[in-house]
Order: structure tokens, then C-alpha cells, then sequence
């Protein structure tokens, strides 16, 4: 099919918008794209992105190209969608980042002088507010337009961030982290009280306080978290791997075995001799 979408001119994302429309396509198209909507393919569009940055963190510049083709995809989808609903087309979707970008790139495509990176962070802040004041007087509070459907830290960041901007904000690390360590305390007595509703509000303030301490940081708790779940995935698996050698069920090994495996696993990341 590439091969003869080629030799016809037809380039490769004109292939994709073709092919996104015979599979909605009610005649002969596949009935599960046909029954999707922006709301049910809306998570796959979240999880390909992730896709993307988990093939960036690993340095897999195949899976990369394949990751962006997916999302790619997840957009070419959505435009199809608005495009039979009468509401606009890919095209519209490319001329709109393409309008935004020159917009906010006075300094690259227009008369503006030359910005460094951190005058053009600023730059763009700037002209974010001003498209959400113009876009009307409801839409122009200091934490209008973060999206609330982003993942629940990487919110937190960006909502500290935006009230950061007017001031409401920590000025040294150390008082974050007082913050941390008081939200914890207020967690532990609700669990000994057994309320687990408070227990759940607690846990949000803490969660909360951490996703602040790690903008304060100029850590992205996504990222960190990811990696943490990357640790503990390697070395769970060197429990695994290490107990199933005996071939007794892991299930059978108790946490004091598994815990000491656990350790090993740690000082071989360190360099250190595994246990024998």
C-alpha cells in the first residue's frame, strides 16, 4: 500500500488521513473504529504519549518513531471524528499549531528582538494569558486553563506553578519540605483513627506537597515516579528471578527472604558482589 501511495504522489500523512477514513468508513470500515468516539479513544491517546516518553527514556530511537506514529494516529483520529461531526479537519488542526507557533515565535517570525531561553519561557507565559483573556473574562482567572483531565502530579505542578507566578509561593526548599513533614503527621493520626475518608484527603495533601517540593526542584514527578516504578520493577524481578531458581513457588519464600533478595538486588546496582 506504501509502495503505491508513493508512486502516485500521495505522501505518507495523506496515506494516514486516507486510511483513518476508509476504516470509519461505514461501508466496508472496521465496526470497532466505527463505534468509537473522542471520550472512548481519549485514554489510548493519553497512554500512546506515554508510549512516547517511555521510548525516550530508554533511548530506543526505533520504538520512538513507532511511538510518535501511534500518537500520530490518536490525532488523525480525533480530526476524522470532527470531521464527519461537521466541526473541522485535520488540516484545520495543523493550520491552528501552525497560526499558535508563529504567534508565539514573534522573535523567530516577526519584528520582536532576540529572546533567550528563559526571556521566551516568560515570552509564552505572557501570551498564554493574554489568548485566555481574550477568549473571554470567565476563562482569565490565574488558574483557568489547566486542563483538568492531566495526570493528577503533573496538574499539581502546573497549578502551583501558575499561583507561584503571583507570588503565592514558598521561598526557600526547606519550607516545602516543614510542609511535607507536617501533612504526614496529619495522615498518620487520621489513620489511627481509622477514618479513611480524612486518611484519603490527607493523602491528597501530601501528594500534593510533593508534587510541589519537585517543581521547586525542577523535577518532573512523572518522570520521577516512573522511575521509581522502572527500580522497583528491576529489582522485584531479581527476586523472582533469584527464588524461582530454587524452584520452590515465590508465594512460599516469606518477606524476611524476599526482603534480603531485595538488598542484594540493591548492591548489584551499586556495583557491589551479590550475596552467594
Amino acid at each position: 500500500m506504501a509502495d503505491d501511495q508513493s508512486s502516485a504522489g500521495i505522501t505518507p500523512i495523506q496515506g494516514l488521513l486516507d486510511l483513518m477514513a476508509q476504516l470509519r468508513n461505514p461501508e466496508g470500515g472496521c465496526p470497532w473504529d466505527l463505534e468509537q468516539t473522542w471520550a472512548t479513544i481519549a485514554p489510548y491517546t493519553v497512554e500512546e504519549a506515554y508510549e512516547v516518553a517511555d521510548a525516550i527514556e530508554r533511548g530506543d530511537v526505533t520504538d520512538l518513531r513507532d511511538e510518535l506514529g501511534d500518537l500520530l494516529f490518536q490525532v488523525v483520529f480525533h480530526a476524522r471524528i470532527a470531521e464527519e461531526a461537521g466541526a473541522f479537519a485535520f488540516d484545520d488542526v495543523a493550520r491552528a499549531i501552525t497560526d499558535k507557533m508563529i504567534r508565539r515565535h514573534p522573535h523567530v517570525f516577526g519584528e520582536a528582538a532576540h529572546r533567550t531561553s528563559a526571556g521566551q519561557t516568560v515570552a509564552w507565559e505572557a501570551q498564554k494569558a493574554a489568548e485566555r483573556a481574550a477568549r473571554g473574562a470567565d476563562r482569565s482567572g490565574v488558574l483557568d486553563d489547566v486542563p483538568p483531565g492531566l495526570p493528577a502530579m503533573t496538574r499539581a505542578v502546573k497549578l502551583t506553578r501558575r499561583a507561584a507566578r503571583v507570588g503565592f509561593d514558598w521561598s526557600e526548599i526547606s519550607q516545602v519540605t516543614d510542609k511535607l513533614r507536617e501533612e504526614l503527621a496529619e495522615l498518620e493520626v487520621e489513620i489511627a483513627a481509622g477514618d479513611r475518608a480524612k486518611a484519603q484527603d490527607e493523602l491528597g495533601d501530601l501528594l500534593f506537597v510533593c508534587a510541589n517540593l519537585a517543581r521547586k526542584l525542577d523535577i518532573d514527578p512523572e518522570q520521577a515516579l516512573r522511575g521509581a516504578n522502572a527500580k522497583f520493577t528491576r529489582r522485584f524481578r531479581h527476586i523472582e528471578d533469584r527464588f524461582t531458581a530454587t524452584g520452590a513457588p515465590l508465594e512460599t519464600a516469606g518477606l524476611d527472604a524476599m526482603e534480603a533478595l531485595w538488598d542484594e538486588a540493591k548492591r548489584i546496582e551499586r556495583g557491589e558482589a551479590a550475596a552467594d
